[in-house]
């Protein structure tokens, strides 16, 4: 069975989250709201959909997510009870009526390709409804680590919810503790895939706010972004370079050196660590561009 975990905390948009949920075309799921202290209630809103659909709703006493939106995903997930799958549904974002129908249509070949992590297609809509992207659609099977070289050239989007995970993995590896969880979904879906394809469902849609309110088109956060990217990066560097084909290990040791240079100087550790992953991916001119500024570095 499916588990939708919604980390409640702005009510602006949960209305058509919800409607989303009661009108899904398969009900084979439960929902779990786990609301971070927000000064919103949504009881009144919830009573509206008693007879809906099937939800638990859990108010914690403490705020989390203004300090860790990691944790407050992973004590949400706490709230359900054994279902093999996950998917954390922001609260400002819509199922299109068939994403629970068309994931079970697919789940005995999921299985069958020992599958880790699905994903459906998105488009991205403001927050008064205009559509302000096109419907983003992936190969049916494609390597965790070859979507996001695609995501970090900018040939596709991806948010949390649009993703679909089992719980084993999720238990093996959590979330990344980034600011503000920034790139945690990005490293979760390399890891959680473990080297496994990642299966997409093209023909039902997740719609994702994007607005001054959300997390992704806010601009006032843009240091906390920063540092998250830079820790993102220098964690794909030591952990997961070897997952990437040859040709995206040195743009992306490129851009881990960038990410840093952004907010500070790179340490000694860190250079170090980027010089043995230029040995190893050894090509002359980058190693040669890498050395120069290395020691330009030293004189700044």
């Amino acid at each position: 069975m499916l588990a939708i975990i919604i980390p409640y905390y702005k009510f602006t948009f949960f209305e058509a989250t919800l409607d989303s949920l009661a009108a899904q075309t398969n009900q084979n799921f439960k929902v779990y709201i786990g609301d971070d202290a927000s000064p919103e209630s949504p009881n009144d809103l919830l009573e509206k959909y008693q007879q809906k659909f099937d939800f638990v709703y859990h108010r914690f006493d403490e705020n989390l997510g203004g300090t860790s939106l990691t944790q407050q995903w992973e004590r949400c997930i706490a709230l359900s009870n054994n279902e093999e799958w996950i998917m954390i549904l922001g609260d400002d974002d819509v199922l299109g009526e068939n994403v629970v129908d068309a994931f079970y249509a697919n789940l005995l070949e999921i299985k069958k390709e020992g599958v880790n992590v699905v994903r459906f297609s998105t488009q991205s809509i403001d927050k008064v409804k205009n559509i302000i992207s096109k419907v983003y659609i992936n190969p049916k099977v494609e390597k965790a680590t070859d979507f996001y070289y695609r995501r970090h050239s900018g040939d596709v989007r991806s948010s949390l919810s649009e993703h679909i995970f089992r719980r084993k993995s999720f238990l093996k590896y959590k979330f990344k503790n980034y600011p503000l969880a920034w790139h945690s979904d990005d490293y979760a879906w390399i890891e959680f895939a473990e080297n496994k394809p990642v299966f997409a469902i093209n023909d039902a849609i997740v719609t994702v706010v994007i607005s001054c309110e959300s997390l992704t088109g806010r601009t006032t956060n843009l240091l906390k972004k920063n540092i998250a990217r830079s820790l993102f990066y220098m964690d794909l560097v030591k952990n997961n370079l070897n997952l990437f084909d040859e040709n995206m290990r040195l743009p992306l040791l490129l851009q881990a050196e960038i990410a840093i240079k952004i907010n500070r100087k790179l340490t000694l550790k860190e250079w170090n660590v980027l010089f043995f992953e230029y040995l190893k991916n050894y090509s002359t001119l980058p190693m040669l561009k890498f050395i120069r500024r290395f020691v330009k570095s030293l004189f700044q």
